[in-house]
Order: structure tokens, then C-alpha cells, then sequence
């Protein structure tokens, strides 16, 4: 046995509140939710996280950032996927007082994979590293 973790990829489209909460926490932990947010969405592609940043993040905030993670399998395994609107449109839904085990089984750390700014021509994503 190589000892080596087994690990999910996954995205999370954030606006620049929670970005800034994510930098705070040294790219290694999502922020706890607010009490108005029961669930917390990490989408399994990035065109769907992409989809996200640019088209809901950015009207709402002026800006939309695409994150990339990686999560322990064995962590998910307790969590079924979940299609919102479409088989394009997979995500866990994680209970919010889940959050900080989730948390835990991150790996490494959390990295910003694509911007979207209000104004952007067509948004198109400017790649930057964090």
C-alpha cells in the first residue's frame, strides 16, 4: 500500500467576500455559512463552477472566482451527489454545522483557478495565481 490519500477534485464558485475569508484562513478552509445558508455547494466540474463565478457571482458582486480543491474520498463517501437542473449540474450538498469536518478533509490547499469581473468583455476568465 503506497500510503498515498485517495481525493476527489472539486470546485467552488466564490464573489470576492469570500475569497477574502478563504485568504484569511491561508487557502486552506471555506468560511463558516451565514445562518440564511443551510447548505453548503461544492460542484463536482469546473464549467459548472465557471457557470457560477460568471453568471450569478458577478451580477451580484462585481466579481466572480472560480476554486479548486481537493477533498478525501472516504470523507465524501457520506454524502450522495446531487443534480441541480441538469446531468451537467452535479454538486454535494453539505449541512452547514458539516463545514468544519469538511473542512478537515481538504487537501492542501484551495487554489483560485479563474476571475470574472463585471465589465469584462463576455466575462471572459483571467487566469491569476493567489
Amino acid at each position: 500500500m503506497s500510503g498515498a490519500i485517495d481525493t476527489l477534485i472539486l470546485w467552488r464558485p466564490v464573489g470576492p467576500l469570500e475569497l477574502e475569508l478563504i485568504k484569511q484562513a491561508g487557502m486552506r478552509s471555506f468560511p463558516p455559512r451565514l445562518p440564511d445558508q443551510p447548505i453548503f455547494y461544492p460542484v463536482l466540474s469546473e464549467d459548472y463552477a465557471v457557470k457560477i463565478a460568471r453568471d450569478w457571482n458577478v451580477p451580484a458582486s462585481g466579481a466572480g472566482f472560480v476554486t479548486r480543491f481537493q477533498v478525501r474520498k472516504d470523507y465524501l463517501e457520506q454524502y450522495a451527489v446531487q443534480e441541480a437542473g441538469g446531468k451537467a449540474h452535479l454538486e454535494y450538498w453539505i449541512p452547514a454545522e458539516d463545514l468544519p469536518r469538511f473542512n478537515e478533509a481538504i487537501v492542501g490547499e484551495i487554489e483560485v483557478t479563474a476571475e470574472f469581473h463585471a465589465g469584462d468583455a463576455g466575462h471572459s476568465p483571467m487566469r491569476n495565481s493567489f
